[in-house]
């Protein structure tokens, strides 16, 4: 924790309340550590904005939410990729009808190398798992938001570890990660089903033998589909089937990444000074956070399905 003012560094967040008396927090702990953070943060009068993941598991996040309504302040979460132009774009023909009733969505965070050799990515007792829970939450949340937000109701999901707990041995982007101390997943494969009759898949990966990286998803339903990237609707027009590209979309995610930053601090802050509603409230990060914790409650039980209560 910094002290903007001084500039300085401040070894425990009782003395961040007690010295300078914020109005708001930004969660950007380690997944373990966002439960007691956000509580602690409400409990002494501040609006919260955690990082995702949520949290480690649906009854931290619920937590969460209790201390923050006990205080009268505001819990926004993270998840940067529901104000992606792409993603408003689908949201916008979601809700002109162009889908018709969504029935299967399929999402992909999967990278062929990509184990972080920094911080504790790789622990998953102070991150909850791996690849699942640090990039597939992305994916997971803004498909998750593009479908309306349906309820989950079960979940079945299956993990794998074979090359993130063994040392590094081909060139990679991010060489030389801490083999020993990895506890978490390179692979996990999830099948969610909703109360609307709706299903989501996920995959998602650290390390995989695949011939790119994939970062997008995929969805059918009774008028149309698409997918997020490439950017394309796929439907039935005057007698033929159609595929529909924007020429562009503003601001392009590929080339200014920050911009999805900006827009969700800037619905934090118009939410504290405005009233302004969230798009990423606490009920949605614990909505995200039941689907993740479904799939791994059912990678434990080796595959088999579990209720999301």
């Amino acid at each position: 924790m910094i002290d903007a003012k001084k500039g300085t560094a401040l070894d425990q967040w009782d003395q961040m309340f007690d010295e300078i008396k914020p109005d708001a927090v930004d969660c950007c702990t380690p997944n373990g550590m966002h439960c007691p953070v956000a509580v602690a943060s409400a409990q002494h009068g501040c609006h919260v904005i955690v990082e995702k993941p949520m949290a480690m598991n649906p009854a931290e996040c619920e937590k969460m939410i209790a201390a923050s309504k006990k205080a009268g302040k505001l819990l926004a979460v993270g998840f940067q990729h529901r104000y992606n132009t792409k993603t408003d774009f689908l949201v916008g023909a979601r809700d002109d009808g162009d889908f018709g009733n969504l029935m299967y969505v399929k999402c992909q965070a999967l990278r062929r190398r990509g184990i972080p050799n920094w911080g504790v990515f790789g622990q998953k007792e102070l991150q909850g798992g791996g690849p699942l829970i640090d990039i597939g939450v992305h994916v997971v949340e803004m498909a998750h938001y593009f479908m309306g937000s349906p309820k989950p109701v079960a979940a079945t999901g299956n993990c794998w570890t074979y090359l993130g707990n063994k040392p590094c041995n081909v060139m990679c982007l991010w060489p030389n990660w801490d083999n020993k101390t990895y506890t978490v997943e390179d692979l996990a494969i999830g099948h969610i089903r909703f109360d609307n009759g709706a299903i989501m898949e996920i995959e998602s990966s650290f390390a995989a033998h695949i011939e790119k990286d994939i970062w997008s998803f995929t969805a059918m339903g009774t008028k149309g589909g698409c997918s997020w990237n490439p950017l394309q609707i796929f439907t039935d027009k005057n007698g033929a089937m159609v595929t529909i590209r924007p020429d562009y979309v503003s601001p392009n995610w590929d080339v200014d990444w920050t911009y999805l930053f900006r827009r969700k601090l800037q619905n934090f802050v118009d939410g504290i000074l405005k009233g302004t509603p969230l798009r990423a409230p606490g009920e949605a990060g614990l909505a995200v956070q039941k689907i993740l914790d479904g799939i791994y409650r059912s990678a434990e039980q080796g595959g088999k399905e579990v209720s999301i209560k």
